[in-house]
This record gives structure tokens, sequence and C-alpha cells, in this order.
């Protein structure tokens, strides 16, 4: 297959998946090698081994971070850091896409960013909904509330169950007022941990102080 022809198919995918493309093709490992000839010129960004998208030039489609972060490892959602800087809940800008997993930790680096997923339990993997990026594509990121919660388990090394302070001191929480705080308890009492449901109880008393 020429280029040209691959470029006609394919520019308007957000993703390409080799599955794909190899599902109904007798001839795969042409096809493959072709895919590593047009990675090798520049034509064709691997995002992971099996993942591709068209050159920027190329490409009609310019999904999301966000949503390419959903479909390069799965299940997942957008969470921790990453959440926290879209809902203004902290100050400093974000540069790795961070999401949560049920499967192992894993990261991927290509062109755009590092993607970065950290493993919490299945029993814990809610608190999450559906939106849309600026092109239409749909990716799961956490509520606010999920993504704190998330966050704090993931640190648990890190805090104190007693220090309040660490909240605006370290992590420098913010905009706090729109929280729904009984969700916060909620969304602890899935993992399991009773040094978690008490840094959410200290972290609910410090954002009541902190919107009064």
């Amino acid at each position: 297959m020429l280029y040209s022809e691959f470029k006609q198919k394919e520019q308007k995918m957000p993703l390409i998946f080799s599955r794909d493309l190899l599902r109904l093709r007798k001839d795969k490992q042409v096809l493959l090698n072709q895919l590593y000839r047009w990675q090798q010129k520049g034509l064709v960004v691997q995002l992971k081994r099996g993942v591709y998208q068209l050159n920027e030039s190329d490409r009609r489609a310019n999904p999301s971070l966000e949503f390419i972060a959903n479909q390069l490892y799965a299940p997942s959602y957008i969470s921790l850091d990453y959440a926290l800087e879209v809902y203004g809940m902290i100050p400093e800008a974000v540069a790795d896409v961070t999401s949560v997993s049920t499967k192992k930790t894993m990261s991927f680096k290509s062109q755009q960013a590092t993607f970065i997923y950290q493993h919490i339990k299945p029993q814990a993997f809610q608190g999450f909904k559906a939106v849309k990026d600026s092109q239409g594509y749909s990716y799961f990121i956490a509520e606010p509330e999920k993504a704190i919660v998330d966050f704090f388990y993931l640190n648990l090394d890190r805090i104190s169950s007693l220090d309040k302070g660490v909240f605006g001191g370290s992590y420098r929480l913010q905009n706090l007022e729109t929280l729904k705080l009984p969700k916060l308890l909620k969304w602890a009492k899935l993992f399991g941990s009773k040094k978690l449901l008490l840094v959410v109880k200290n972290f609910i008393e410090f954002a009541k102080n902190e919107v009064r």
C-alpha cells in the first residue's frame, strides 16, 4: 500500500490501531514493515506499540490528550494531579496526563505527552463521568471529589493522618467551595483504608474552614 492511500483512508481517524488494520489482511508482516518505515520517516507517529496517529500535517482528527489517555490503556479514567488542574483545584500546571486504572501501573511517553496510569482496586473504580472534548470525542474523568480521594490514596505514605496543614501547604488545594463534601467519604470508603478515611475526614474539616 502506498502512503497516500493509507493517509486517505486513515486521516479522519483519531487513532489508528494496528489490530484493526491487520484483521482482514493476509500480508500482515508487510503492513507492519510499512508502518515501521513510515514511522521512521515521520509520516506516522507511534503513541505506544500498536497505536498510531498520522503526522500532524496529514491528520484531520485532533483528539484531546484526555481522549488519547483513555484509549491507550483501558479501563482507565483521568484523575489525580491532571484532573485537579482541570478543576482549578491546584495552582500548578501539570505536564503529565495522569489516570487511574484497575490494571497494573504503567506509563507511555509520546511526542505529545507522557501518560501515567496508577493502579487502584477494582471496587474503587467509580466516581468518574463521561465528557466530550472540543472535537466531540468522549473520555472519562474523575469527579472532583474522586480525583481528590484517588490522590490522597496514592499518596498515603506521604500524608500524616493528623496533619491538616498539608492540604493548603504542600498540596496547595484551592477552590474547594464547589466540592460536595459527603461524596469524599463515600468514595474513600471504597478503598477499605482506615488511614485514608482519617485523612479525608481531616480534609473535610480543612475544606469547611477554608470556605467559611
